[in-house]
């Protein structure tokens, strides 16, 4: 199968450390290159994936995605990413306001989702509410669930029931998570950085395809579970719950992992907790939050599409094989082909991610990444 990437200056290889910003050579035409490009066999699907997060490391997460559903499975896959304005090429998931590439959409058969609270200018956001009214199938990651956000002052947008926090009562209350996904930015339901997720199957999903290959034990990530409301909207099946893991070693800052181990096997017990300004006790695995489930989708004018969540799957969540065998599977479920028994998700290169944060603006751009350093 031949894969030809496309990255952000049509480079030659080498990458030159310009102080701490990643600079790279680039060919006599200059021409830069705002995307990645991994192309698969001309049979298969074409899909999007969007990143856009300032916390869970999406540009880093997507291209290993990507390179593992074109180079073992053959799809055709296109890696957007958050960028200045006035320097294309270069990630900047701190901009929430500009992800060039989304016109492909127009060709795409699936469309990948990992942003958090990004408020897109309508010329951008057109491109998505398109793709949704042709009930294409739609899988989001995490912070998918909080997509966009739209404050005050971007309340001109004809695309503000997008939000997270959008509260009419119509079909779009809580925003493209809730309506589309199923849910929208609820809670941590377990600790930050201290609780990790163990994906055990949910009852009646026990012989859903896109379980094939994978063992309970095998989904598992150090970020935490996220909270839903119980039981989630329309046709949701829970596919995989998140049993919440207590950290068993000690808190270790500088491991990606923060100290949490897949091995760890103390449950999260009764904890106390303060809502309403009363403490309550909570056991956070009675009842087990779902971190993937099924639904359908369709807009008021538009044709029902299929859509997969799941709430694991930052940049580190990849490092697991069950968890990248998941969306892979979700990916082929989506899409309406057979699930493989056991596909191929093998890492890809040499796959470093970073731990989840969030970076001040400062700080990133020291760290700023040319998207050929992703390739």
């Amino acid at each position: 199968m031949r894969t030809n990437i496309i990255i952000a200056t049509f480079l030659v290889a080498m990458r030159i450390n310009c102080g701490n910003v990643y600079c790279i050579d680039k060919e006599e035409n200059n021409q830069v290159k705002e995307w990645l490009v991994y192309e698969g066999r001309d049979d298969m699907p074409n899909i999007i994936l969007i990143s856009g997060d300032e916390e869970y490391r999406s540009e880093e997460a997507l291209p290993q995605l990507a390179k593992i559903l074109s180079l073992k499975h053959g799809f055709n896959c296109t890696v957007l990413f958050a960028q200045d304005k006035g320097e294309p090429g270069i990630v900047n998931p701190n901009n929430l306001n500009n992800i060039p590439g989304l016109e492909m959409l127009q060709n795409a058969d699936m469309m990948i989702i990992f942003t958090r609270f990004r408020a897109l200018p309508d010329e951008q956001m057109q491109y998505i509410d398109d793709y949704l009214k042709l009930g294409k199938p739609v899988l989001g990651i995490r912070t998918s669930t909080h997509a966009f956000n739209f404050s005050e002052i971007d309340f001109d947008s004809k695309f503000v029931h997008y939000g997270n926090f959008y509260d009419e009562d119509d079909e779009w209350k809580g925003g493209f998570g809730r309506a589309i996904l199923g849910e929208k930015w609820i809670s941590h339901h377990g600790e930050h950085r201290h609780q990790s997720t163990l994906g055990i199957k949910a009852s009646g999903a026990e012989s859903h395809p896109i379980w094939n290959g994978i063992n309970e034990g095998d989904i598992w990530g150090p970020t935490d579970v996220y909270g839903v409301r119980l039981p989630l909207p329309g046709d949701s099946q829970p596919i995989v719950l998140g049993q919440v893991m207590n950290r068993t070693g000690e808190y270790d800052k500088k491991d990606r992992l923060y100290g949490m181990k897949i091995t760890d096997s103390e449950l999260a017990g009764l904890e106390e907790e303060e809502e309403e300004g009363e403490k309550i006790e909570i056991n956070k695995n009675d009842p087990m939050m779902p971190i993937a489930w099924t639904k359908s989708y369709q807009l008021q004018s538009g044709k029902k599409g299929k859509v997969f969540c799941s709430t694991i799957g930052a940049s580190t969540d990849l490092l697991f094989t069950g968890t990248r065998r998941l969306l892979v599977n979700g990916v082929f479920w989506c899409l309406e082909m057979k699930v493989p028994q056991k596909a191929n998700v093998d890492i890809i290169d040499n796959y470093d991610p970073s731990p989840y944060a969030f970076h001040k603006e400062k700080y990133w751009l020291k760290k700023k990444l040319t998207i050929a350093s992703l390739e």
